[in-house]
């Protein structure tokens, strides 16, 4: 009788054409180079561990033959390649041979093969960062090479757990990853930048084509003024710089604005700043005024309910003067952002100097002044504050408009969006976790 075995390609079958369309395991094994006496090599055993990480199965990677036992290994590899030969030894040597040649190196030039050879444009390169929590003792490693999982500023609004942080750098033309790095989780993203920035001066210096960095504001410092100068760059200006609230009033005050949709338009305004000549661009956008419509108004209501606190303090106050109670209104007043007085009265409150109910001939000994306040919203205020936070301003080399329209700037300027779906395709859960450790980390935005 003839025996008969099922055998489940699933979706396998579509990631094992993609490895071999891309090339992934001859580029892995011209690096990690295979012995002759291993029957399956580096690559072919880094394509296995793609294919149970993507397989649906949370189980440990010693237990990868038991989910390839059932799996047509002929189709997804090549004849003779059997489920046994997917160890945990075998495995495990090959990431060892991963770790001495570096995985971000690995990760990098793997990925910038497959840029260049399915022709991603990376002239535009998004730059961010993000937190993964992580649950679990964690002890500190004696290798002076690890990462050090501690706490940190938590991107994942969990700062109660100790955390990794992830660099990511992709491409705008689809959003792919072609730089990673893992750090430590209390490392800042200045820190980050303005290392990745000096790492790319001999990079994009020899690209055959222009290519730019794209970060948000931590990249625009001082300190990396001197690294930016050398380097095409897109970004946003931190709003801690006075200069940024004196150019969007300006922009404001103007009426040379250019349109680029129906609810956003931009103003360009050339300067130098930390010795680079730049051309800024002041974007306003209708989004981002309801936004700060919403923002201003509970501002507005939290200080509100403070005023009338302070006020009922104030009246219960008695003053030698009119005049020290006008100044300590006006102390007062002067610490409101969003209100000011709209109407004050003076009560006079006389003290005679006899027992018992005065008479008109009783004389006065003192005379204490009160004094009671209504406000109002600042309405010219309010609405300056409104437009002001509708506004930010991207900073570019004056080379890079140069070659492409401002308006082109606009729609490269630093958004998450690629990241974040990069890090939702690039997240692995208990990556970086330690052994025996498997509860799966969560990617920040």
């Amino acid at each position: 009788m003839e025996s008969l075995s099922v055998e489940r390609l699933d979706h396998l079958g579509i990631i094992a054409a993609v490895i071999k369309d891309l090339g992934l395991i001859e580029m892995i094994d011209a690096r990690l180079v295979p012995d002759a006496q291993e029957e399956i090599t580096p690559g072919e055993a880094v394509a296995g561990m793609i294919l149970n990480g993507l397989g649906f199965a949370n189980r440990p990677l010693s237990l990868t033959p038991q989910f390839f036992a059932n799996k047509p290994l002929d189709l997804l590899w090549h004849e003779g390649v059997r489920a046994e030969m997917f160890n945990r030894f075998k495995l495990g040597r090959t990431l060892d041979e991963a770790h001495a040649y570096g995985c971000d190196l690995l990760f990098s030039e793997l990925a910038l093969a497959v840029c260049q050879q399915e022709r991603i444009d990376l002239c535009f390169n998004h730059l961010d960062t993000t937190s993964f929590a992580l649950t679990g003792e964690y002890v500190p490693e004696s290798d002076t090479q690890a990462i050090a999982i501690t706490h940190g500023y938590s991107k994942d609004h969990r700062p109660d757990l100790q955390q990794a942080v992830l660099e990511l750098m992709v491409s705008q033309d689809g959003g792919v990853p072609f730089v990673s790095k893992s750090w430590d989780g209390n490392t800042a993203d200045t820190q980050i930048f303005q290392e990745r920035a000096q790492a790319l001066m001999q990079t994009f210096a020899s690209s055959p084509t222009p290519r730019y960095l794209v970060a948000d504001s931590k990249l625009y410092t001082e300190d990396n003024a001197a690294t930016l100068r050398k380097l095409g760059f897109i970004t946003r200006i931190p709003n801690t710089l006075k200069l940024v609230a004196q150019v969007i009033g300006q922009a404001l005050q103007g009426a040379t604005w250019q349109r680029v949709d129906d609810t956003t338009r931009y103003q360009r305004i050339e300067l130098c700043h930390y010795g680079m000549a730049q051309r800024w661009l002041v974007v306003y956008s209708q989004a981002a005024f309801e936004r700060a419509e919403v923002t201003v108004s509970k501002a507005q209501q939290r200080e509100y309910e403070v005023i009338e606190k302070q006020l009922f303090h104030l009246q219960a106050t008695r003053f030698e003067t009119p005049e020290a109670a006008q100044a300590a209104l006006a102390a007062v007043a002067k610490r409101w952002k969003y209100h000011q007085v709209e109407h004050h009265t003076l009560i006079e409150h006389k003290r005679y100097g006899g027992k018992g109910r005065p008479t008109s001939t009783s004389p006065i000994k003192a005379i204490a002044w009160q004094i009671q306040a209504r406000v109002r919203p600042d309405a010219a205020h309010l609405a300056h504050l409104q437009h002001s936070k509708a506004c930010f301003a991207n900073p570019a080399m004056t080379s890079i408009t140069s070659l492409c329209t401002l308006a082109d700037l606009i729609l490269y300027a630093p958004t998450r969006t690629a990241l974040i779906a990069a890090w939702r395709r690039t997240w692995v859960p208990a990556a970086v976790a330690s052994a025996g450790d498997t509860t799966p980390m969560t990617p920040g935005e």
